[in-house]
């Protein structure tokens, strides 16, 4: 739990210092900056990728911190040895991370073509208002789908997920990691979609949208939850979408 703990208070330090990106940051209020825009070249795009994989960290580590634990119980009756627990655990949290690095590189792609495309404000956020409002409703929509639920499920359940997927051996660890990366991904990628929307300079939309995945997966009515927060993210995106074409 312990060192869960000193990897997400050390990912949130990072992107609290500008995450490394090389942008001269203006402090806003409201726990916003604005940087300046940079030229892209493949530097940058390195480092854009390590602030993804950085935020990636921070948000979702919390997260996945109860199944990380149930890890040490279950590869404790399963491993010859006792002393290899903690690192059949940190194993563990590496494949679930390695999915994680996946959707970031991902992300990092899409950024770049945003941005080259002129569609990204300085806070990095759709500077187009149809686009931003059609992201909503689509994460609005996406939060009422089975895949969504069923995704859902496994992260609420981790005892039955570990029971159902869990593999032997080092391997095995990893395996089980990015197979519960997956489902989280599969429950949360249209809500990092909203990233954009808020913008990925401004700390407390990033940090209001890792509540929201924590409260969903952690939290008794998390399911439910995430249905209201569905509808109120159609509601958001559609009044703008109204507004937009009166």
């Amino acid at each position: 739990m312990g060192a869960l703990a000193a990897v997400s208070a050390m990912a949130w330090a990072h992107l609290l210092l500008g995450a490394g990106t090389g942008r001269e940051m203006m402090d806003m209020s409201g726990g916003q900056v604005m940087a300046m825009q940079p030229t892209w070249d493949l530097p940058y795009a390195i480092l854009i990728l390590v602030m993804w994989v950085v935020m990636m960290a921070a948000m979702m580590l919390p997260t996945a911190a109860p199944t990380v634990l149930l890890v040490t119980v279950l590869a404790g009756d399963r491993l010859d040895n006792s002393n290899l627990v903690p690192i059949a655990a940190m194993l563990f949290a590496s494949g679930y991370l390695l999915v994680w690095c996946g959707f970031s590189l991902a992300a990092t792609l899409l950024q770049w073509e945003l941005d080259k495309a002129g569609l990204l404000s300085e806070t990095i956020a759709f500077a187009n208002v149809v686009l931003a409002s059609t992201v909503l409703v689509a994460a609005g929509v996406y939060q009422w789908t089975p895949l969504k639920h069923t995704c859902l499920r496994h992260c609420r359940s981790p005892t039955e997920f570990l029971v159902h997927h869990w593999r032997g051996g080092m391997l095995g660890a990893v395996r089980t990691g990015v197979r519960h990366g997956l489902f989280c991904l599969g429950c949360c990628w249209m809500l990092m979609a909203l990233l954009f929307v808020g913008g990925l300079m401004n700390l407390a939309w990033v940090g209001a949208i890792a509540l929201l995945v924590l409260f969903e997966k952690t939290l008794p009515g998390g399911d439910w939850m995430g249905r209201f927060t569905g509808l109120f993210l159609i509601g958001w995106g559609g009044l703008s979408l109204t507004q937009i074409f009166e």
